[in-house]
């Protein structure tokens, strides 16, 4: 029933990508400046030699970056004659450093089926696993890899592109007006001004479109009240994390990063949940959910892409949108969108919605019952469609915060209805794997079915990332067959009682 392959994931610290390092101190920035100034021209020209030699093999684009980089600084110079070019890429160069993306950890993947299933051997499948890279200050990013899992469940991963490509970043990404509306609403920020500024606007609108409006809002009103100018902040705040990122088409699957954008993430982007999410006409959508870290607070946030090229980021909205682990489900049940969470840190709940951006009315749908599972219980990804039910991959924390894989089975028609729920875990950290950056944890973001068995990837002790394969049929039978005793059924409902 059970099969562990040979396949590991492992962080590698050769893999980097080039970040801005630019000082807060506005004096130190000049004072950098002022020392590259210094320097004659062939200094300068010999600098950047010796910088290009020394990286172009490790960044391809280098120069790009650092011009990239300049512009970013260019108003810290107050010189007056115009700097040359290698000059420019100089100063772009010393406020660059390099970032390893996995130098402590690549764990936590997810997997869904890749959207381009050509050239393959009949009974294989591509597919795209999704992982959270950690590096220096345990920012998180993510990473993918292609892989085909063939007829037989073995597995292929191809090798990882040499560099990393940040994608671009829309400069005037397209905003729909509801979000806007309802998170100002939600914030209590519902007030004349906001009124005034998206009144005017479309349902979709851009970020200049959003800027002028703003400006005809204040117009008059200076100085502004305190009240409008929070509500500036808030705007500002929600238009900077609601946006668009594309990749070149030219780089490999492996090479494309989704690093922190916004102020939201800044300190991660943790633990994607992938997803297939077919509609009710037949269009593919991949969702994501994810938590975004900006040291202090963390926030869920929804991703979505048709081609893991081109990929929108929006704040996810509502009542219910508190805490980690939100997982939609791969289609719409009963013509509404449908989500597990667990957004009072303990429980596992289902809610259903009209729109992916927008969840409230939380239903309770599992309370923590075995000994593994008595600090809390959690979704381990979307729920997978099988003929008898929602097969649902569950973590629960027990005693010394050890993390393990359970099971359930939900009702296809009604989800709320558990039909199955393992007693015992699925997956439990055993002495192989519960050294590592956080000891004693299994845990993944996702799964799929393929010619009758369960491919989980998943991550050990928040380090590296294996795989183990279940054949389907016995493991369904199991959950059938294997819930609760009465008595402990008995004390679920007491529990779930207490939690109402």
């Amino acid at each position: 029933m059970i099969q562990h392959t040979d396949t590991t994931l492992r962080p590698d610290c050769s893999r980097v990508l080039v970040r801005p390092y630019i000082p807060l101190e506005q004096d130190r920035v000049e004072h950098i400046i002022s020392r590259a100034l210094t320097l004659t021209e062939c200094e300068t020209e010999e600098q950047i030699a010796f910088l290009t030699a020394g990286f172009g093999n490790r960044h391809p684009d280098i120069r790009v970056i650092w011009q990239r980089h300049f512009e970013k600084v260019k108003h810290h110079v107050t010189h007056k004659r115009e700097l040359s070019e290698v000059r420019k890429l100089y100063i772009g160069a010393l406020f660059s450093g390099e970032y390893a993306l996995e130098s402590a950890a690549l764990f936590n993947p997810s997997i869904v089926p890749h959207p381009d299933q050509s050239g393959l051997e009949e009974g294989d499948l591509r597919c795209v696993i999704s992982l959270r890279a950690i590096g220096e200050e345990h920012i998180s990013s993510i990473e993918f890899r292609s892989a085909i899992i063939h007829r037989d469940a073995s597995i292929s991963i191809d090798v990882p592109a040499k560099f990393v490509s940040t994608p671009e970043l829309n400069p005037d990404s397209l905003f729909f007006k509801t979000t806007f509306v309802h998170k100002l609403k939600e914030m209590g920020f519902d007030n004349p001004w906001a009124t005034q500024v998206l009144t005017p606007l479309k349902e979709t609108f851009t970020r200049q479109e959003l800027q002028r409006a703003m400006e005809l809002a204040s117009k008059g009103r200076r100085p502004r009240s305190r009240e409008i100018e929070r509500t500036v902040e808030c705007v500002l705040w929600l238009a900077a994390s609601n946006y668009e990122i594309h990749f070149d088409p030219a780089i490999s699957l492996s090479e494309r990063i989704i690093f922190p954008v916004s102020a939201n993430e800044i300190h991660g982007m943790e633990d994607a949940r992938f997803v297939r999410f077919v509609d009710d006409d037949g269009s593919v959508t991949y969702y994501a959910t994810y938590t975004a870290y900006n040291g202090t607070v963390v926030l869920p946030q929804l991703l979505m892409t048709k081609d893991f090229l081109n990929f929108r980021i929006s704040t996810l909205n509502g009542s219910a949108i508190h805490n980690k682990g939100m997982a939609i489900f791969p289609r719409r049940i009963k013509g509404r969108y449908a989500i597990l969470s667990r957004h009072d840190e303990e429980n596992l709940f289902l809610m259903y919605s009209d729109d992916p951006h927008f969840w409230s009315d939380p239903v309770l749908l599992q309370a923590p019952l075995m000994p593994w599972e008595t600090v809390k219980i959690g979704n381990c990804g979307s729920p997978i469609e099988t003929p008898s039910g929602w097969l649902v991959l569950t973590h629960g924390v027990g005693a010394m915060r050890r993390y393990c894989i359970g099971a359930m089975l939900l009702d296809l028609d009604d989800p709320s209805k558990v039909l199955g729920h393992f007693s015992e875990p699925l997956i439990s950290p055993d002495d192989n794997e519960r050294e590592g950056y956080v000891p004693n944890v299994v845990y993944t973001c996702g799964a799929l079915i393929h010619n009758g068995r369960l491919i989980l990837p998943y991550g050990v002790s928040d380090t590296a990332t294996k795989i183990m394969t279940f054949e389907l049929e016995p493991l369904l039978t199991a959950l059938l067959t294997s819930s609760p005793s009465a008595e402990t059924r008995a004390l679920a409902h007491e529990r779930k009682a207490a939690v109402i």
